[in-house]
């Protein structure tokens, strides 16, 4: 790897970390390869596509000339393996917020959840969780959400292309999901839960694909202070 070949363009294929933002992450890469090859205080680099903190797995680096693929990148089909606990909501539609509005799910089976799954296939109207990166007149809905602010979110069209293998253990519910663009995997629990009647919310959240690029192809060991990209 040498500065030129970053100018050039280049992809970076990160396996993001718990509870790191995606900007931190980006923000790492670049002050280590400024660092290791005196780049121009003007090297552009980007992400494609946002993870929260409390979600791992991968993000897409863009750098030089190929930040200009990151709106192209942005718009492929992502899949996610996903955790969801039944049988409890939190305001945050994840674990952010505290567990609240407990309900017995003795009368839910294995079937009941194959099916409310089903139902979420193909194009559906989801609303985003007010702890989300949306912006609403120039603020995040998360900043107004935690401020105390009163938050009306506007549900939106998207498409769950697949649901697959299913793994059920009582109250956890795991699958992978493939769906398209500006999905929220947090509210898509969140409509599970109510779709049983019984609440749920997300536990875990890992990026596993973005189109053709892949989770396994990707690695954490950028974010090394001891890692060097000469050795690409």
């Amino acid at each position: 790897m040498t500065a030129e070949q970053l100018q050039s363009g280049h992809i970076f294929l990160l396996d993001k970390p718990l509870d790191w933002t995606s900007f931190q992450a980006v923000n790492k890469m670049k002050y280590k390869l400024k660092r290791e090859f005196d780049l121009p205080k003007k090297f552009k680099i980007g992400h494609a596509g946002t993870l929260d903190p409390r979600a791992t797995g991968l993000l897409i680096v863009c750098c030089g000339k190929f930040t200009k693929k990151i709106s192209e990148i942005q718009d492929a089909p992502k899949e996610y393996w996903t955790e969801i606990k039944i049988g409890v909501q939190t305001e945050s539609y994840d674990t952010e917020k505290p567990e609240i509005l407990h309900q017995d799910i003795s009368n839910v089976t294995e079937e009941d959840v194959k099916i409310a799954l089903e139902k979420f296939l193909g194009e559906i109207d989801q609303k985003p969780s007010i702890f989300s990166a949306i912006r609403i007149d120039g603020a995040r809905a998360y900043n107004l959400a935690r401020a105390g602010e009163e938050v009306e979110m506007k549900s939106r069209k998207t498409t769950i292309h697949y649901i697959k293998d299913v793994e059920i253990n009582f109250p956890l519910v795991s699958f992978t999901v493939g769906c398209s663009k500006g999905t929220y995997i947090r509210s898509l629990a969140h409509d599970i839960g109510q779709e049983l009647c019984v609440g749920a919310y997300l536990t875990q959240l890992r990026r596993t694909k973005i189109g053709d690029y892949k989770i396994e192809d990707a690695t954490s060991d950028f974010l090394e202070n001891e890692y060097k990209f000469e050795n690409l």
